[in-house]
């Protein structure tokens, strides 16, 4: 949707149109129900409508313009000076991400809250309550309808007829490389003979004299794209700061797919940079971005994206990360936690299967596999998609090599392994959240137990306090034997060495404090076996019962260390006489008289 405008405004009906005019002289329209105890009340405020609109496909609260027809403009001081604020509360209050804006009409103000429509199977919810608007309420969802939206599949917009588009509006080049491609994958050099039409026709681009938007998609001429579909551009920004929000330079990428992806790739390149590794006398370099990253990251946001959204793919490059962000969130049944495990269904399916068939990707799905696994391979933090929405699909990634050990290491392990048994994608995370010492819990015990086998990481604790460390042969690989034996299980004499010093600084301790020193070492159980332990030995002093327990050095203790430092001075005194008998002998010779 556009930026509407108060002309148009003025002509809309509230149900037809899916438009709510509110007066808000004085800016008094409730945020979330404020104090009202009815709900039907409650639901009368900002997110009751956003909620409701975007259940319905989107729409429009107005706030400031009568709602009778013809809407007059009465001018609001509806957060006047804060409508920035207003819409970040609420995209963090609901999900939704709304578009405000402020219209003028002789100097009246006018604030309109742009709402977004839902995504397929996803319903949104006002205080546990989904919401629809019947007449002048907002009531709560049928079952009917709450059930006809959960069970929705996303239509597949690639595969739709695009109405009056004809082969010869098409881009000769880009049906070269398509066929070229083709031919190479599929081992069919007589592919690149065929007709234009029977090529479309094989590959369910052109259905019964009509081409698909597919095939405007991945073939037409530019002119033609931008005017039947001006959101498939790509937008290159170019940042020289990552804090930075206007951008130096910006490119537009208006070109069909097979066109665009190769253009795309060399000019994020000319700004890449790289980072020699050595291995003893062998010196290779990891990009700042890895090329097949980059490219998997924008057939992943040019198949998947919701070309029904009016906003384009954006990729903001700065010197050292790159963001890509594109219209639509994840597809159905695919969350941030199962992203890598869950095969994703493409929102295209058609224009994804046309890039799987001409070896632009090996595989659906197989995507987001490979980002990890060359991110994670190359020593660089994992992708993060933490800022997307249901809105919105947002990938960072970092070119900064946070770990060359790491990298040089899996390098050397995949090198060694024979062809079957080389590292998986989920081999070589479980393998970075171990390094990173992340909780039991938080690993896939599948992939634990896989790398036990390769002998790449080891068991160590017992029980409740169980935990895994990378292999001895990494930290040999690394240089770093210490650490190695610094992350091995902890002993008795340890568990006291670090009680006392905890204890010598801050004299008084409970319970909880003893278990955060020995955190992912040894369960609450086992700490306090031990601390139960150090007090029936009179080493600690347990003071009260229970949760208010705190604990001390006992005073016996505390004579016995004093006893032990006055004879370790005496001996440390001894010791001196033994090994200076001259200069003991010259202090103690009295001296003679002038």
């Amino acid at each position: 949707m556009s930026m509407i405008t108060i002309d148009i405004l003025k002509k809309l009906k509230e149900s037809e149109d899916k438009v709510e005019f509110k007066k808000g002289e004085g800016g008094n329209i409730s945020y979330d129900g404020g104090s009202k105890p009815k709900p039907s009340d409650r639901r009368r405020c900002i997110l009751g409508y956003v909620t409701a609109f975007c259940n319905e496909g989107g729409g429009y609260l107005v706030i400031g313009m009568s709602d009778n027809y013809p809407h007059e403009v009465i001018g609001t001081k509806q957060n006047l000076g804060a409508v920035g604020e207003l819409e970040s509360k609420i995209y963090a209050d609901t999900g939704i991400r709304p578009k405000l804006y402020e219209l003028y009409e002789n100097q009246k103000r006018v604030l309109v809250v742009e709402v977004p429509c839902r995504p397929a199977g996803k319903v949104f919810k006002f205080e546990d309550v989904a919401l629809m608007r019947v007449g002048e309420e907002l009531k709560p969802m049928s079952d009917e309808v709450y059930l006809k939206i959960i069970q929705e599949q996303e239509p597949d917009f690639s595969q739709q007829i695009c109405e009056g588009l004809t082969i010869s509006e098409l881009d000769d080049r880009a049906i070269f490389l398509l066929k070229d491609k083709y031919s190479i994958k599929q081992n069919n050099p007589k592919f690149r003979l065929l007709p234009n039409e029977q090529i479309l026709s094989d590959l369910e681009l052109y259905k019964k004299g009509k081409l698909t938007n597919a095939a405007l998609i991945l073939l037409a001429k530019k002119e033609i794209l931008q005017k039947r579909l001006p959101q498939s551009k790509v937008m290159l920004e170019f940042r020289n700061s990552e804090s930075q929000i206007p951008f130096d330079n910006r490119i537009e990428f208006v070109e069909p797919f097979f066109l665009l992806i190769d253009d795309l790739w060399k000019t994020i390149n000319i700004r890449n940079g790289s980072v020699p590794i050595q291995d003893g006398a062998y010196i290779f370099n990891i990009s700042y971005f890895n090329e097949e990253v980059i490219r998997e990251s924008v057939n992943n946001a040019i198949t998947h994206r919701d070309y029904r959204r009016s906003s384009e793919i954006v990729i903001k490059q700065f010197p050292q990360r790159l963001d890509v962000i594109n219209a639509g969130g994840f597809p159905v049944g695919v969350t941030l936690e199962n992203l890598i495990k869950t095969p994703s269904t493409p929102r295209n399916r058609l224009l994804a299967e046309i890039l799987q068939k001409t070896g632009i990707v090996e595989r659906s799905g197989q995507g987001v596999d490979k980002i990890y696994f060359n991110t994670l391979s190359e020593g660089k933090a994992e992708p993060d998609y933490s800022k997307s929405d249901n809105f919105h699909v947002n990938l960072k990634l970092s070119a900064v090599i946070e770990d060359r050990a790491f990298a040089l290491f899996i390098d050397q392990v995949q090198k060694e392994l024979p062809e079957n048994e080389k590292l998986s994608v989920l081999e070589i995370i479980t393998l970075n959240n171990i390094k990173k010492n992340c909780p039991k819990k938080d690993l896939d015990s599948e992939q634990v137990s896989k790398l036990l086998d390769k002998k790449l990481i080891e068991k160590k604790g017992k029980t409740n306090a169980v935990f895994y460390i990378l292999s001895k042969n990494y930290f040999d690989f690394t240089d770093e034997k210490a650490k190695y034996y610094n992350l091995q299980e902890i002993d008795d004499n340890q568990v006291l060495n670090t009680i006392l010093s905890f204890l010598s600084k801050e004299e008084i301790a409970k319970m909880k404090d003893f278990v955060g020193l020995f955190e992912d070492k040894l369960s609450r159980r086992q700490v306090r076996f031990r601390v139960d332990k150090l007090v029936s030995n009179k080493i600690l002093e347990q003071q009260g019962e229970g949760s208010t327990s705190i604990y001390k050095l006992s005073d016996d203790y505390i004579k016995q260390i004093e006893v032990l430092s006055e004879a370790l001075h005496i001996g440390m005194k001894e010791m001196e006489k033994k090994q200076n008998p001259q200069n003991q002998m010259s202090k103690e010779r009295p001296k003679k008289k002038e």
